[in-house]
């Protein structure tokens, strides 16, 4: 994936939001002042402090900025993130990935302290950060919170467990969705990772409820 791309496109997108005038001239002012002097503390205290400067607003996404980000970074989509959420990705995008180990490093410490709305914006960072094979632990973390909106930033509408997941941490992430009831329509890759581990695992959940007279989570027998 093309980094400077992908961060022209976010922050086009954020340019088209209504009222937008004052987020777009702090995000300048910031990454101005980071590329300047790229403090770890300056890039920590940004990402906090985004909602403040930008809003939350629900964001609108048209037609062919969703078709330029999926042609950039294949099942990436942003429709239903939020003005604060997108403006987070893209500060992370700010981050120079030149020396592997400081940038994995930098972002580690965000998911370690992060509150809520900020795990939820780096979970849904994961398919435009570099080094993916290096968040791969971070990512089964995700599936193994209980908040469900930082469960549904990497389970649902991600494109990063199907590309870099091995089969059981895959299946994990499945199963998790039926026991969380989530949507697994909305998991990316649902029907292309299917296997029969994951079959078997998912029919012997089916027995169990069956057995208990308990109904089926929508969509389960589609796996078997």
């Amino acid at each position: 994936m093309n980094i400077l791309q992908m961060s022209q496109t976010l922050f086009y997108l954020i340019e088209q939001q209504p009222d937008s005038g004052k987020a777009v001239s702090y995000l300048q002012q910031q990454t101005d002042a980071f590329q300047a002097d790229p403090k770890r503390a300056t890039f920590y205290r940004v990402f906090t402090a985004l909602p403040r400067f930008v809003g939350k607003q629900s964001l609108t996404v048209p037609d062919d900025m969703a078709f330029a980000l999926e042609r950039i970074r294949p099942g990436l989509t942003v429709t239903g993130w939020t003005m604060d959420r997108l403006s987070r990705v893209w500060w992370l995008l700010q981050l120079s990935a030149d020396d592997e180990t400081h940038y994995v490093q930098t972002i580690t410490e965000l998911f370690r302290a992060g509150e809520i709305n900020e795990l939820v914006a780096l979970y849904s960072a994961l398919p435009v950060l570099s080094y993916p094979a290096a968040w791969q632990f971070q990512a089964t973390e995700g599936i193994r919170s209980n908040i469900g909106d930082v469960q549904s930033a990497i389970m649902l509408h991600n494109p990063y467990p199907k590309d870099e997941f091995d089969e059981a941490a895959w299946n994990q992430l499945v199963l998790k969705a039926f026991f969380t009831d989530k949507d697994v329509t909305q998991i990316t890759g649902l029907t292309e990772r299917k296997n029969a581990r994951l079959a078997q695992t998912l029919a012997d959940y089916v027995a169990e409820r069956q057995a208990a007279g308990r109904s089926l989570p929508p969509h389960i027998e589609e796996l078997l």
